[in-house]
């Protein structure tokens, strides 16, 4: 099936809910089995991974996708073309990376590899992809460089933030409005607290590609009458901490101004080096292919990648152009996808 045709396919598959992530994993999964490439149906917690892999030899190449994708309206589930673009939901998030992928293993397959390429499809990197690419590197499916396929118009992605989620439950005192000197403005001490938060040391960090750490006041909530001051209020902030942070001493210094802290999730920077030798390989391929220099970016979101860069293997994250992806007019130039595919194949073949 040609590539945008494939995608056209997943596209069409509504996979913002379990059940379509489902649907689109065992459509990818007949469909390389139907281009003789074998697979494994991977399960946790409810949840399926496919794994394939070509080639023999020492070192092993991976491409990493995930098929999930964040919430939109019926009408964005089915792709349109305009203007040498395709959208759609999930074109450019990612899609159109993960066709790439699909067809680009079918064509190596038929090639005598002298070492080993592993694709992975995975259904939750939008929820943190603990149950995909998490699970799949804790059993082992690992290998010497891996290729997230997240959208980065061409470009090699070697960094990226990571992240903290917290919630903060923040105490007062209780009185009747009338006489708020007598008791404590849980609320306004919350916010007292956020804007100290955004004072610590770790705020001031920086490096060449950031200016620093960013906070998001994602969710406040506290009161429960006009005419009562409010003793409670609950914070959840989101924290987009600079690469070479270290996640446990950023909490630390939150810890040493607030008392009741909750840590729900954590995930770490990506940090790969411009002089890897996988990276400099790649750099050459995308040249050779489109005739421009390839260029470099730094992202503030994070991906699956970073599952693979705690264990010290290098990764970058590395796709197909479009541009407002979370979006309602989400979109991936047609162009770039055949780019893509092509690079792949080729570096696939140099690896």
């Amino acid at each position: 099936m040609d590539t945008i045709e494939l995608l056209k396919n997943l596209v069409e598959v509504d996979t913002s809910n379990p059940q379509g992530v489902e649907k689109a994993v065992r459509f990818a999964a007949d469909y390389m089995s139907g281009n003789n490439i074998k697979g494994k149906l991977i399960e946790s917690n409810g949840l399926l991974s496919y794994v394939c892999q070509i080639g023999k030899g020492e070192k092993t190449l991976i491409l990493n996708g995930h098929l999930d994708v964040v919430a939109g309206e019926k009408k964005m589930f089915v792709a349109t073309e305009k203007d040498g673009k395709l959208f759609g939901r999930g074109t450019a998030d990612m899609k159109a990376g993960c066709a790439c992928m699909m067809n680009a293993m079918i064509r190596l397959s038929k090639e005598n590899l002298a070492h080993k390429i592993m694709m992975q499809l995975v259904p939750d990197e939008e929820s943190g992809g603990f149950e995909g690419t998490k699970q799949l590197v804790k059993q082992g499916y690992v290998g010497d460089f891996v290729i997230v396929g997240e959208p980065t118009n061409l470009k090699i992605s070697l960094q990226s933030k990571g992240f903290i989620r917290l919630k903060i439950n923040v105490t007062g005192e209780s009185a009747h409005s009338c006489r708020p000197w007598e008791g404590v403005n849980a609320i306004e001490k919350a916010f007292k607290l956020y804007e100290a938060i955004s004072h610590l040391d770790f705020m001031h960090f920086n490096s060449d590609h950031y200016k620093g750490s960013t906070l998001n006041l994602a969710k406040i909530s506290g009161g429960d009458a006009f005419n009562k001051v409010p003793s409670n209020c609950l914070m959840w902030i989101d924290i987009r901490y600079v690469p070479g942070l270290s996640p446990d001493e950023i909490i630390k210094q939150i810890r040493s101004i607030a008392d009741d802290i909750q840590v729900v999730m954590i995930g770490e920077d990506l940090n790969t080096s411009i002089d890897d030798q996988n990276v400099v390989k790649l750099d050459s391929v995308i040249s050779e292919v489109t005739a421009i220099k390839a260029e470099y970016t730094y992202q503030h979101g994070s991906s699956d990648a970073r599952f693979f860069s705690i264990l010290g293997i290098p990764s970058i994250e590395f796709g197909p152009s479009g541009n407002h992806w979370h979006g309602d007019k989400e979109y991936v130039e047609i162009k770039s996808i055949r780019d893509y595919e092509e690079i792949l194949v080729k570096y696939g073949r140099k690896f």
